[in-house]
């Protein structure tokens, strides 16, 4: 990865990656679309559902470690719960 950082895709998500989506499930991107943005694509490592997309810009999809997906998925409701908070907390700072 370059040091530049494309602007549709602050995050720099790229296949193979496994991120969060909009929707709090670890996702393995397995496409990015950059013809109008940027659209991730992938499988979630949650239930298997497939495509899940995301806008990389709009969306906000940050990257997760491939350790933590385990203990993400044993507590898929508590772990939603904890994002939902984190980010509540950050929007009122």
């Amino acid at each position: 990865m370059s040091g530049t950082t494309d602007p549709g895709n602050p995050n720099g998500i790229q296949v193979g990656d496994v991120y969060e989506d909009c929707s709090f499930h670890p996702v393995l991107c397995t496409a990015v679309d950059e013809v109008a943005g940027v659209v991730l694509s992938g499988i979630s490592l949650i239930d298997g559902t497939f495509p899940r997309s995301c806008d990389a810009l709009y969306c906000g999809p940050v990257r997760i470690r491939v350790e933590d997906v385990m203990a993400i998925k044993e507590d898929f409701d508590g772990y939603v719960r904890r994002r939902k908070e984190e980010l509540r907390t950050r929007d009122d700072a």
